[in-house]
């Protein structure tokens, strides 16, 4: 068992003589979003001690996370969805992900309620490594100072995550954000360890594309992605092979897009995607998302994207050739 969802699950599987965490494990909390090189050092440290101790090793993850629900929309744009994220911190050797729903019951644990009710009796926790500026409990009652006087008597130790820097400033999502919001890519990938990447599903979109001469593949975002604009791609099929590509993401405000989504030209590529899962890995910034008065002129400019994508290629290296 590799995921578990909500608290309800979680505590009638703990009542099982053959649960994964049955004999308690090393756990930490937080948003892990993007899963970038400050959370792989913390994956690291409770692997580490997860081995050392001979239990698994356990992240917990809100869904949505505590920003979206306090902020809705005005929240910080994601940088990976649920299920990329889920696959990157599982591929980091994590054996399980506690995912609970961030709603107006949990809203209301307090401090000691979530010690006792999700640490203590759900996970069965004997370490607990969190950053020493985390709190939690609708009465801002949890924090380091708490969790170390409660585990010093109920028999679980504390450990503070040891901070990962970049050019003298910490790594952080927050950060990474900032990056690709300026469309600095190369910043962006130094701190998540690798190219900046979104993973997801290809859906039937308008199939307006077709009718333009650039017909697309389609992943529907749940929220809009700290990037916005048009971008030289790689994108990973299904099968493993790589396509250069050209994509819009956005709302595509030309065709009164209200939807955040990414949409992908793959240069030189026929077949169907559909149902299927691919990789878009950003390359290059092409321009803004603009809004174009007529679809001739959107389908004017598409063909000038495509002219300076197949440019910067030839210039810097075709992707099908790199792997």
């Amino acid at each position: 068992m590799r995921l578990i969802r909500g608290l309800k699950n979680l505590k009638l599987l703990s009542r099982r003589d053959d649960f994964i965490l049955s004999q308690g494990c090393v756990a930490t909390v937080g948003n892990f979003d993007g899963v970038h090189l400050g959370h792989q050092t913390i994956l690291e440290q409770v692997k580490e001690k997860a081995e050392a101790l001979g239990v698994p090793s356990v992240v917990m993850v809100f869904e949505p996370q505590p920003r979206e629900f306090f902020q809705g929309d005005e929240a910080p744009p994601r940088l990976t969805g649920f299920r990329q994220k889920f696959e990157a911190i599982l591929s980091y050797g994590v054996d399980c992900v506690l995912c609970l729903k961030f709603d107006e019951n949990f809203r209301s644990y307090s401090g000691m309620g979530f010690i006792e009710d999700v640490l203590i009796d759900g996970l069965k926790v004997h370490h607990l490594v969190v950053g020493d500026d985390f709190r939690f409990g609708c009465d801002r009652a949890g924090d380091f100072r708490l969790l170390n006087q409660v585990g010093e008597r109920a028999g679980f130790s504390v450990e503070n995550t040891r901070t990962v820097t970049v050019d003298g400033d910490r790594v952080s999502s927050t950060r990474i954000r900032h990056a690709l919001q300026e469309n600095n890519l190369s910043l962006a990938g130094r701190l998540l360890g690798h190219p900046y990447t979104i993973r997801g599903r290809v859906v039937y979109g308008r199939q307006l594309g077709r009718t333009i001469g650039a017909p697309t593949v389609n992943i529907m975002l749940g929220r809009l992605a700290p990037l916005r604009g048009v971008y030289v791609v790689d994108v990973e099929l299904p099968d493993g092979r790589h396509r250069d590509g050209v994509a819009n993401i956005g709302l595509r405000p030309t065709v009164d897009g209200r939807q955040p989504s990414l949409e992908v030209h793959l240069l030189d590529f026929a077949g169907t995607l559909y149902g299927q899962r691919i990789a878009v890995t950003f390359r290059q910034p092409l321009r803004d998302e603009i809004k174009f008065d007529s679809i001739d002129e959107l389908k004017d400019q598409i063909a000038r994207d495509l002219d300076d994508a197949r440019a910067w290629i030839a210039d810097h290296g075709t992707v099908a050739n790199q792997h």
